[in-house]
C-alpha cells in the first residue's frame, strides 16, 4: 500500500493556519477538526512549515500560559519532513521512526496534498497483517 491509498481511504484534505495565527487559534483548528498536526501556509498558499501537538506542549513546557498567544510561526516545525503519494507504507513508517515524527505531509509536485499520521500508518499495518494471515489460513485450508 500506498502513501496516495492512505489518502483515498481517509480523505485527502489538508487543514491549514497562517503563520501569523496564535497558537490558541491553531489549537482551536486541532480541536474541532480533532487532528494533530496543521500545515502552516503563507500567504501565498506555500506551506512553510507544520505545527503539531508535540510543539504546541514543547512551548507550554518553556513557556506556560503565555505560549498560548505566542504566532504561529514561533512554535512550528520549519521544513517539514514529507513523503510522496508513491512513498510505501513500510517508507513512512521508516521515515517517522527514524526522523522521530508523527506526521508526514504528503507532496506532489510541489504541493501538499494530504498529511499521514503515525496512527494511519499502523492501521494500514494492520490491515495487511491481517490480509496475510486470512490468504494463509486460505492456503493451508484448501
Amino acid at each position: 500500500m500506498k502513501a496516495k491509498h492512505i489518502l483515498q481511504s481517509k480523505g485527502a484534505e489538508v487543514f491549514a493556519v497562517s503563520p501569523d495565527d496564535t497558537i490558541a487559534a491553531a489549537v482551536s483548528v486541532l480541536n474541532e477538526k480533532n487532528i494533530g498536526a496543521v500545515v502552516v501556509r503563507d500567504n501565498r498558499g506555500e506551506a512553510i512549515g507544520i505545527l503539531s501537538e508535540r510543539d504546541v506542549v514543547r512551548r507550554l513546557g518553556e513557556k506556560g500560559v503565555d505560549a498560548i498567544s505566542m504566532r504561529v510561526s514561533d512554535c512550528m516545525t520549519n521544513n517539514p519532513y514529507t513523503c510522496a503519494p508513491d512513498d510505501t507504507v513500510d517508507d513512512l513508517m521508516a521515515r517517522m521512526t527514524d526522523k522521530r515524527i508523527r506526521h508526514l505531509p504528503v507532496q506532489s509536485e510541489g504541493r501538499i496534498v494530504g498529511v499521514i499520521s503515525i496512527g494511519d500508518v499502523v492501521k494500514r499495518k494492520i490491515q495487511e497483517a491481517e490480509q496475510e494471515a486470512a490468504a494463509l489460513k486460505e492456503y493451508i485450508s484448501s
